[in-house]
């Protein structure tokens, strides 16, 4: 007797096959959107202005585009707190394994994370600080 069931096995094999291809035809084109529109975009907004100073929206998209304003210090100061937290309640989960552990934990947890992002921190600041006497140097050069 002859049965003929269906699993499906060679309908999947197609459909993954067609999926990846214009998963591929997709990323080429995104690839060259993503080029024409950085190119324009740097000669818009990221480029020094000719002969006008920007206003409204367009000097705010050209300050960030430029890296004036840096948003990593605000996102990593979130982070810390958010990791902070986490790691100290994370730290609970052990009491009832072993008090080393919750203490090492959420001491030594708390600590390293803090050491890692004071490092970080002072990378930012040192930009910071060089940016700001560089503009201070540039002001009075000007005058």
């Amino acid at each position: 007797m002859y049965n003929n069931y269906d699993y499906g096995y060679g309908n999947q094999l197609i459909s993954a096959s067609t999926s990846s291809s214009s998963v591929g035809t997709w990323m080429v084109i995104a690839l060259v959107v993503a080029i024409i529109g950085g190119i324009v975009g740097y000669f818009l907004f990221v480029a020094k202005p000719k002969s006008k100073e920007y206003t409204g929206f367009v000097a705010w998209l050209h300050e960030f585009l430029n890296f004036k304003k840096l948003f990593i210090s605000d996102i990593l100061k979130v982070t810390y707190m958010i990791l902070a937290i986490l790691i100290t309640l994370a730290s609970f989960g052990f009491i009832g394994t072993s008090a080393l552990a919750f203490f090492g934990i959420l001491i030594l947890g708390n600590l390293g994370l803090r050491i890692v992002y004071e490092l970080i921190m002072l990378t930012i600041t040192l930009v910071d600080n060089t940016s700001e006497i560089n503009k201070k140097l540039h002001g009075k050069d000007d005058k």
